[in-house]
């Protein structure tokens, strides 16, 4: 059983000054993993002032000095990939393929980064001024559990670009991820008090991080509700906030499609991270002529649908991170029960053999109006509604009928139809026949799924103030 006692302040692995411990429970056995100390108010005000000394000198650093570093931290996390794939499994139940997946997008992200500092002017021309683009100071990084070293080094990654120092706090409940990475960081010999993390609870470390006055800017990834407290908290000192929240993302299949791989792709987009994804395509739409083709597709899938150990190269769905989690997805279904939805497969209860686990079974709704709550509400777990549809102007309808605006999916033979559609539907980001991700491209959503964009040179500007010098 491992215990993680120290957390990470002005390039130290120092004693926290909180006496609380947190208890690391295995997803697939619900067995004790280890503890980690919790961090208080007081760790968090001593990283925040790291940051704020530091960043009087980092803040002036050149692009090659940022990249060098970037390519330090890039080395030693590849020293480490197997610790990485494997911690990611243990403790957070991520499938074997979704944590070798998130390792590589770990890496590209700082490729993604040196090709910013490599290509990115920090001085431009403007009507006749000069306008220099400035680091904003010290960043707070906020982070939920479900892709905890991904988000660390897509938004650590920004910040150095930019010349911000930071401030990190992720999730309690991936603390041995968060040890591992902090070692890799602190290897790439970074200057003391470019990043700080503290373990700790949201109300308590999160809660410093949002209020200080000292924190110019915070980067937020999770549910709204929590979103929504920290813009309310941030604005008493008129911080700087990206928030990436919640998603309900719509899944468009046109009746072109070719079904029997259009399906298969959205059961994907449905299950991908357990279920656990804030860009899961969790509401299918599908043309009404074409329901009987759907269902039976959608049983032949997902009856083959690998649930079990995520350590396991075949399984494809594995446990929810905690009871708790596991619990609210069971409420969701039976909800959708309560709401006249049908089940066309999955439902209630555990998967035979896996019992001590959090293992749902992966269920897939029929019968599903879009005001229902399975609808709407986001459950994060392997639940997909199926909602039916009549022309195409109804399908954008319904998609736009939401207050997330994440992520979406078309699917379509004619590239160019769905082109069309993706256009009317109101999401940062829409997928086109696939799956995939673009690191220069700007990810962020609309209405309630958050507040600005990460990635490429919008998300880099978002950690920038630009500074107008007129002559």
């Amino acid at each position: 059983m491992k215990t993680i006692d120290k957390i990470y302040i002005n390039g130290e692995f120092i004693t926290s000054q909180g006496t609380e411990y947190f208890d690391l429970i295995s997803p697939v056995t619900n067995e004790k993993l280890g503890q980690v100390i919790l961090g208080n108010q007081k760790d968090t005000q001593n990283a925040i002032a790291a940051a704020k000394e530091t960043f009087k000198t980092f803040s002036k650093t050149s692009k090659a000095e940022r990249i060098q570093y970037l390519k330090n931290i890039q080395t030693a996390i590849e020293k480490r990939k197997e610790e990485f794939i494997n911690t990611m499994v243990e403790e957070y139940g991520g499938t074997l393929q979704f944590a070798t997946i998130s390792y590589t997008y770990m890496l590209k992200s700082f490729d993604s980064a040196i090709n910013l500092l490599n290509t990115y002017d920090f001085t431009k021309t403007m009507g006749e001024s000069e306008v220099q683009m400035t680091p904003l100071g010290v960043v707070g990084i906020i982070i939920p559990w479900n892709s905890s070293n991904g988000f660390i080094c897509s938004k650590l990654s920004t910040a150095i670009v930019a010349g911000c120092t930071t401030v990190i706090k992720p999730s309690e409940m991936s603390a041995q991820q968060t040890q591992l990475i902090t070692e890799c960081l602190h290897e790439a010999g970074l200057p003391k008090g470019v990043f700080n993390i503290v373990n700790g609870l949201g109300e308590i470390v999160g809660a410093e991080i949002s209020s200080n006055p000292d924190v110019a800017k915070i980067s937020f990834t999770g549910s709204t509700n929590v979103g929504k407290i920290i813009a309310k908290e941030a604005v008493n000192t008129m911080k700087r906030v990206t928030l990436e929240l919640g998603g309900k993302s719509p899944n468009i299949i046109l009746d072109d499609a070719n079904f029997a791989e259009a399906i298969p792709l959205a059961i994907s987009a449905a299950y991908m991270n357990n279920g656990q994804a804030c860009i899961a395509g969790t509401r299918l739409l599908v043309p009404e002529n074409r329901l009987e083709e759907v269902k039976k597709l959608i049983k032949e899938i997902v009856s083959n649908t690998i649930v079990g150990n995520p350590k396991n190269e075949t399984t494809a769905v594995g446990p929810m991170v905690s009871n708790k989690q596991y619990e609210r997805v069971q409420n969701y279904i039976q909800i959708g029960i309560d709401e006249g939805a049908e089940i066309l497969i999955g439902g209630l209860g555990k998967p035979e053999g896996l019992e001590k686990g959090n293992f749902v079974k992966p269920t897939v709704f029929i019968n599903v109006n879009n005001k229902m709550r399975i609808a709407r509400e986001e459950i994060f777990g392997p639940v997909l509604s199926v909602i039916t549809y009549k022309t195409e102007e109804e399908a954008i309808e319904i998609a736009n009928d939401t207050t997330y605006g994440l992520q979406a999916y078309v699917s379509s033979l004619n590239e160019k139809r769905a082109h069309k559609i993706a256009s009317q539907i109101n999401a940062g980001r829409i997928q086109i026949n696939g799956i995939g991700h673009d690191p220069m491209a700007p990810f962020g959503g609309f209405k309630q799924s958050g507040i600005g964009r990460e990635f490429g040179t919008i998300g880099l500007e978002a950690y920038l103030e630009p500074k107008a010098l007129i002559r």
